[in-house]
């Protein structure tokens, strides 16, 4: 075959493959999980960004309003994927009610996530630490009127914090337990500053509402002093007799650090947000 011959038939092939893929229809789409919202925060000076997601079939006209959950770590590529899983399959076999998910996405969580210490080192490991009284102030004061302005929500509030932002929830939990109804609580860094924050429990729990909080807490097979400080909170929490609180402690001996997360959420949800009273 000729040369000339060769590239015009390469050339014919070409246009014709083109010709074909114009022709085909655009049916490839993006998958959406969530919605991403952008906050501009006074409080810390800064835009955080929210990864929102919104169950089967919610609509801004329809009249019924949904659960909120709000999860420290919630990052696309850090918890938020793996809860919003776990959310969708149980409210699908029905263990819990239709929710709303709210991901804080990391800034500095270190920052964040932890109050002032006098341990050196701890503020040799983390040197931004000790700006949760600020974070503690954004949810209350920015981030729930928007939310509650914004989207079809009741009354049920759950925060979900493991690690550090375990250690965040009790903070909260026990210094402003009226933020949230529904407390999931994993591995919490209650070792941060020494355990002050277990010291002061008890001083803690006496200013603290009357009014009906749900706790699940739950710790894997981890160091001594993190499973010793879990039981510990546990325990001071179900022995207080100034709140009326509903208590529940999960050890997951089979679980890790790493491992915990998924079994604390598949367990604790339905006990949080259960399709049908108790």
């Amino acid at each position: 075959m000729k040369i000339p011959t060769l590239i015009y038939l390469l050339l014919m092939v070409f246009s014709c493959t083109e010709a074909q893929i114009e022709t085909q229809p655009k049916t490839v789409k993006p998958f959406v999980l969530a919605q991403i919202q952008h906050l501009e925060s006074a409080i810390l000076s800064e835009t955080r960004t929210l990864n929102i997601y919104f169950p089967d079939g919610y609509s801004p006209d329809s009249s019924y309003t949904y659960p909120v959950i709000y999860l420290f770590d919630g990052s696309a590529n850090e918890d938020f994927v793996h809860t919003v899983g776990v959310v969708q399959f149980q409210t699908m076999i029905g263990k819990i009610l239709p929710s709303i998910v709210v991901g804080i996405a990391n800034v500095d969580r270190k920052r964040d996530f932890t109050f002032p210490t006098n341990n050196a080192q701890d503020k040799k490991d983390y040197p931004t630490t000790g700006g949760s009284e600020n974070f503690i102030s954004f949810i209350e004061k920015e981030l729930q009127p928007f939310i509650e302005k914004t989207y079809k929500v009741n009354e049920s509030k759950t925060i979900v914090g493991q690690s550090l932002g375990g250690l965040l929830a009790a903070e909260i939990l026990l210094k402003k337990s009226q933020l949230f109804t529904h407390y999931i609580i994993v591995s919490p860094s209650l070792w941060w500053d020494d355990e002050s924050l277990l010291k002061q429990c008890n001083e803690l729990l006496a200013k603290q509402s009357v009014e009906e909080r749900n706790i699940f807490i739950t710790v894997g097979n981890e160091d001594d002093q993190m499973e010793a400080e879990a039981i510990k909170l546990a325990e001071i929490l179900k022995q207080s007799k100034a709140n009326n609180w509903n208590v529940n402690f999960i050890p997951m001996p089979e679980e890790d650090h790493l491992t915990i997360l998924h079994n604390a959420l598949y367990k604790g949800f339905p006990m949080m947000l259960p399709t049908r009273s108790k």
